[in-house]
C-alpha cells in the first residue's frame, strides 16, 4: 500500500542533478563516412559545446576537445556552427573569437578566418566542396551588415556571395554548383512572420540573375536541392507550413510550385537558430519530414506523395539534423529521454545518443491533453499531474501546480514528460504545460493570435489554462504557481500583475520592461516589438500599459528570480528592477544572479541550483516540507541570502 503525505512534500529519489544531466543541448549531427558526429553542451565543462562521434563499432570519442567550444553568436542566438567534409574535416565556430577554426583528422585546431573582433560566423555548411557561412560584421552601422560567403578551406579567403538584406539563413549550393538557394528577410518581420527564399546564379563575382522563388508575404524556410536539381522548401501560405518543390526551369518561367503530401500540421517552425532543419532528403525513399500538430511526429514521404507515421520514441522538441539515402538522424525528447536517434528508412530505430530516465518508467507522468476556451479562443496545454508509485496524496486534498510558460513567444512544448517535469511530479507538484496563443505547431492563424497582442494574450490564455485545471478538480486553485523564462518570464510578470489566478511566480531572465527591451536587445530581435507590440515611437503608451515592471505596485505574490550576469538578451538591470520593486514594497522574493551565465543556463551547478531553488521556493511559498532540499528564505528587505558555495540570491 502506497502511503499517504502531504502533496509536494512526497521523498523522491529523483535528485536536480539527475535532473540536470538528463538534459543535454545538442548541437547539430551528421554522418561522417560510416560514422556519426554530433555537437554537444557538456555542462561539466562550464556548458562548452563540444564535438563527439560514434565509430562503426559503437565507442564513442571526442573530436573537439577542451577547451574549444563550438557556438556561434550570429543572431546572438547562433546554431550551425560547425560542419564537416566527408574524409572527417572539421570547421567550427570557436565561441571565444567567433573565427572559423579547422581542424584536420591528426592534427591540432587552428584558426582558419581573420582575426576580426567585429566579425562573427555561423550556420556553417559544407556544399559541393565548398565551406558556405553566414557572416555578421558589427561596426558604426546601426544594423550588422550580413552576408553568405564562402569561405576557402585551405587558406580561409573569404568571397562575399551574397548580400543586401537585413537577414540571410540557409544557403545551399545546387549539386552542379551552378546555383545558390537562401532565406531573407529584412527588419521589422521575423523569420515566422515573412521571409523569401531566392535563387541566383554563382558568377565570377558573387550571385547574379537572382529571383524570389516564394511571394515574399509568407514564412518560407530550408531550401534544398534534390541530386535531379530540383528544389525543395518549406512555406505556410496555407496556413500550415508544408513542402513544396519546383523544377527551377519552371519555377524561373512563372511555373506553379506542386506541394508535396500537404497536411494540416506543421513541417517547419521558428527559425531562431541557423541549424533548425525540419525534414531530409532520402534519395529514391523521399523525404523524412517532422510534422507537428500538438505532438510532433516523424513521417517518410515516398517520391509518389504517400506517407508514412514512422514510430519514433521522440515527440518533442523534434528536429531532422542530417540525412543520407537510407536513413535520418533526428533529435529531440522522448518520454524521459534526451537524446539523438538513428532511424532507417526501414523504420529501425536506434538511440545514438542520450541521457536516459534513471528511474522505472512508473516514475514519470503521462500527459493529459488539455484545451480550454479562453477569450481568445481555444488554448492548448499538457497536464501532468504527481505521479509517485510509493506516494499518494490525503484523501481530498488537492496538489498544488507549476504552471509553465515557454519563451519565444513562438516557442512549442508536446506532450512528453522529461526529467525535469518528473522532478517534480514525484515530489507531488503537478506540472500544467502551455502552448498559449502565438506558439508554434498549431498553424499561422494560433500564432499570429499574438500579432499586437503581447502581454495580453498569453496572460489571458495561462491564466485560462490555470482555471480550466481548476475547475476540473485537478489543482488546487489556492496553491497555483507560475514559471517561465525570457519571454515566458514577461507572461509570469504580467500574469502576476494583471490576474489573481497565481500564488507565486518563478521568473528566469523575464523581461520586465518592453521599452527597455527596444532599448537594450540585440538586432535580431530589436524589431520584434514591432509585430507584438506595436512600432515605436507610435505604439509607446501600448509599451507602458503593457510592461508589468510599469504597474510593480500590483505585484504581491512571492516572486523567485533567476538571472545570469552575462545575458545580451535581457540584461540583469531588468530583473534587478523587479527586485528593487519587490523590495521596496516588502513583497517576499529571491534573487538569484548566476555568474558567466547568459540567456539560458547551461553549467551543471546553475541548472542544479535553479531547480532546487525552485523547489524550496514553492515549499516556503506554499508551507510543504522538501526533504532533501533545505528552505529558501524569502526577503522583502535589503538584506543578501544564499549557501555557502552557492550562487548568492540577493533579495
Amino acid at each position: 500500500m502506497r502511503a499517504s503525505l502531504p502533496y509536494g512534500s512526497w521523498p523522491s529519489p529523483l535528485s536536480a542533478a539527475d535532473a540536470a544531466a538528463a538534459a543535454p543541448r545538442f548541437e547539430g549531427a551528421a554522418f561522417v563516412g560510416d560514422e556519426i558526429w554530433w555537437g554537444e553542451s557538456v555542462a561539466s565543462e562550464g556548458g562548452r559545446t563540444a564535438i563527439l562521434r560514434r565509430a562503426r563499432t559503437g565507442e564513442t570519442t571526442t573530436v573537439l576537445p577542451a577547451p574549444f567550444s563550438a557556438r556561434s553568436r550570429v543572431h546572438e542566438y547562433g546554431g550551425g556552427s560547425w560542419a564537416t567534409t566527408a574524409d572527417g574535416t572539421l570547421f567550427f565556430v570557436e565561441k571565444s573569437d567567433q573565427r572559423v577554426w579547422r581542424l584536420a583528422p591528426g592534427a591540432a585546431p587552428a584558426p582558419l578566418t581573420p582575426e576580426a573582433d567585429s566579425t562573427r560566423f555561423g550556420g556553417l555548411a559544407v556544399h559541393a566542396g565548398r565551406l558556405l557561412a553566414i557572416r555578421e560584421v558589427h561596426d558604426d552601422r546601426p544594423v550588422p551588415a550580413r552576408s553568405i560567403v564562402a569561405i576557402d578551406v585551405d587558406s580561409g579567403h573569404v568571397e562575399v556571395l551574397v548580400e543586401g538584406s537585413d537577414f540571410l539563413a540557409q544557403p545551399a549550393l545546387s549539386p552542379d554548383g551552378s546555383h545558390l538557394a537562401w532565406v531573407a528577410w529584412d527588419h521589422p518581420d521575423m523569420p515566422w512572420d515573412r521571409t523569401v527564399i531566392r535563387v541566383g546564379r554563382l558568377g565570377a563575382s558573387g550571385v547574379d540573375s537572382v529571383q524570389d522563388i516564394t511571394s515574399g508575404s509568407t514564412s518560407a524556410l530550408q531550401p534544398t536541392w534534390t541530386d535531379d536539381g530540383e528544389l525543395i522548401w518549406i512555406d505556410d501560405h496555407t496556413g500550415r507550413w508544408n513542402l513544396y518543390r519546383g523544377d527551377l526551369a519552371g519555377l524561373s518561367a512563372g511555373g506553379p510550385a506542386d506541394a508535396l503530401a500537404p497536411a494540416d500540421a506543421d513541417t517547419g517552425g521558428a527559425l531562431w537558430t541557423l541549424g533548425s532543419r525540419w525534414y531530409g532528403l532520402c534519395g529514391a525513399s523521399g523525404v523524412f519530414a517532422v510534422r507537428t500538430d500538438g505532438d510532433d511526429e516523424l513521417v517518410l514521404i515516398a517520391p509518389t506523395g504517400a506517407t508514412t507515421v514512422v514510430p519514433v520514441p521522440p515527440r518533442s522538441r523534434l528536429l531532422v539534423e542530417a540525412s543520407r539515402a537510407d536513413a535520418v538522424l533526428v533529435s529531440g525528447t522522448a518520454p524521459g529521454v534526451t537524446g539523438i536517434w538513428l532511424v532507417g528508412v526501414d523504420g529501425a530505430v536506434e538511440l545514438v545518443r542520450g541521457a536516459t530516465f534513471p528511474l522505472d518508467a512508473d516514475w514519470l507522468p503521462e500527459p493529459r491533453r488539455l484545451t480550454v476556451e479562453g477569450p481568445h479562443g481555444p488554448v492548448h496545454a499538457f497536464d501532468y499531474p504527481p505521479t509517485n508509485p510509493e506516494v499518494t496524496g490525503p484523501t481530498g486534498e488537492r496538489p498544488p501546480y507549476l504552471v509553465w510558460v515557454h519563451g519565444g513567444p513562438t516557442s512549442h512544448v508536446a506532450g512528453v514528460a522529461d526529467t525535469k517535469t518528473a522532478f517534480f511530479t514525484s515530489r507531488g507538484i503537478g506540472v500544467l504545460d502551455v502552448n498559449y496563443g502565438g506558439s508554434t505547431g498549431y498553424g499561422r492563424e494560433y500564432r499570429e493570435r499574438l500579432r499586437g497582442q503581447w502581454g495580453v494574450v498569453d496572460v489571458d490564455d495561462v491564466a485560462a489554462a490555470a482555471r480550466g485545471l481548476v475547475a476540473a478538480g485537478a489543482a488546487d486553485g489556492d496553491r497555483l504557481a507560475i514559471e517561465g523564462g525570457s519571454a515566458g518570464g514577461w507572461t509570469v510578470l504580467g500574469a502576476l500583475v494583471g490576474t489573481d489566478v497565481f500564488a507565486a511566480g518563478v521568473s528566469r531572465y523575464g523581461v520586465a520592461d518592453a521599452r527597455t527591451l527596444a532599448a537594450d536587445t540585440h538586432d535580431f530581435e530589436a524589431r520584434y516589438l514591432d509585430g507584438l507590440i506595436g512600432p515605436l515611437p507610435e505604439a509607446e503608451e501600448l509599451y507602458i500599459a503593457r510592461s508589468p515592471l510599469q504597474h510593480a505596485d500590483r505585484l504581491r505574490v512571492p516572486l523567485l528570480i533567476l538571472q545570469g550576469d552575462e545575458d545580451a538578451v535581457v540584461p540583469p538591470s531588468q530583473s534587478e528592477a523587479v527586485r528593487d520593486a519587490l523590495a521596496a514594497r516588502g513583497v517576499p522574493h529571491a534573487y538569484v544572479l548566476y555568474e558567466g551565465e547568459g540567456h539560458g543556463f547551461r553549467r551543471t551547478e546553475t541548472i542544479v541550483h535553479a531547480l532546487e531553488s525552485e523547489l524550496a521556493f514553492l515549499g516556503s511559498v506554499f508551507g510543504f516540507a522538501t526533504p532533501g532540499v533545505p528552505p529558501l528564505p524569502l526577503a522583502g528587505g535589503g538584506e543578501t541570502i544564499g549557501d555557502a558555495g552557492q550562487p548568492a540570491a540577493t533579495a
